[in-house]
């Protein structure tokens, strides 16, 4: 009897309507809820006019920043080209300069739509310092680089002294400066090396001075020697007069009375002069009988008698 009512009840629930879901018929569905939210009128006119300017001025920084980036990139391609710089190294540094600068662009227009780009720079500045430790060298060749381009302390052509070599400046590159030696040696030089050290320019000015030492005898005749070495400036027509040549007794040495020689010539005549001028007293010297002492040394020898 029991059994029978419960299977009664069971048949009962079963053939009942499944309850309907609290508060169904209240709300309106999801796509309805979207459309109402974000896609009425009211609301598109709303974002339009929040974002609308803000995306404008995004595009507008972006096409603007990127032709400026170009154009700054062209530039200063065309005067590394004046520079001669070599053209395999201008197609890449107008690629890297392009794209620093369109980095910038593109982090510009980011705060133009209103992005906080706080987090974008520190990632982008700690890269930068990376790989600017890493190239430190190399930025420091370009930065020194630049220097000589710009302040200009030597030219192609030029004979100079950096860094211990002496050469003609044949090509003023990016990284480095190439000399040719006078025994047709061809040296490249670091341009990091060249602004932290001394720089002889010998063809900077259009008059050098010539430099001699002409050591004579204690016996000869000092008179004699100086009238033979006026004589001998006087032939070389190459000696300018004005600044006017110096000779003077500058030293007693040990073995010799030195003189000091000192004419002026102008700067391409310099190693001619010199060749010249000193064949011409060591020929004068011979002629005379003057002589160029050598240093000497006396020995002495004394004998003593067995005890």
């Amino acid at each position: 009897m029991e059994s029978a009512m419960r299977l009664s009840d069971l048949l009962i629930l079963a053939e009942a309507e499944p309850p309907a879901p609290p508060d169904s018929a209240e709300k309106p569905p999801f796509i309805d809820m979207l459309k109402e939210e974000y896609l009425s009128p009211d609301k598109l006119v709303e974002t339009a006019t929040t974002y609308g300017p803000k995306l404008v001025a995004a595009i507008a920084v972006f096409v603007i920043g990127r032709w400026v980036a170009r154009f700054i990139a062209g530039m200063i391609v065309q005067a590394s080209r004046r520079a001669k710089v070599d053209e395999t190294l201008l197609g890449f540094m107008r690629n890297v300069i392009n794209l620093m600068l369109l980095v910038v662009v593109c982090i510009a227009s980011l705060e133009c739509l209103g992005v906080d780009t706080t987090s974008l720079s520190a990632i982008l500045a700690a890269a930068g310092f990376a790989i600017g430790m890493a190239l430190q060298g190399t930025l420091g060749n370009i930065a020194s680089g630049v220097m000589l381009v710009v302040f200009k302390p030597f030219k192609v052509g030029d004979y100079v002294e950096l860094t211990g070599t002496s050469g003609k400046v044949v090509e003023i590159q990016m990284f480095s400066t190439i000399l040719l030696t006078p025994d047709n040696v061809r040296v490249v030089v670091p341009n990091g090396n060249i602004t932290g050290g001394a720089i002889s320019n010998y063809s900077a000015e259009s008059r050098r001075r010539i430099d001699l030492v002409i050591g004579c005898g204690y016996n000869d005749d000092l008179r004699a020697v100086r009238e033979f070495l006026e004589e001998a400036l006087t032939a070389e027509n190459r000696i300018l007069d004005d600044p006017e040549p110096v000779i003077a007794v500058a030293e007693l040495g040990d073995s010799s009375v030195n003189f000091v020689v000192r004419p002026w010539v102008n700067s391409e005549d310099y190693w001619a002069v010199k060749f010249d001028l000193t064949e011409y007293i060591k020929l004068g010297f011979d002629e005379r009988g003057f002589t160029f002492p050598f240093p000497s040394r006396d020995v002495f020898m004394h004998q003593s008698d067995a005890a």
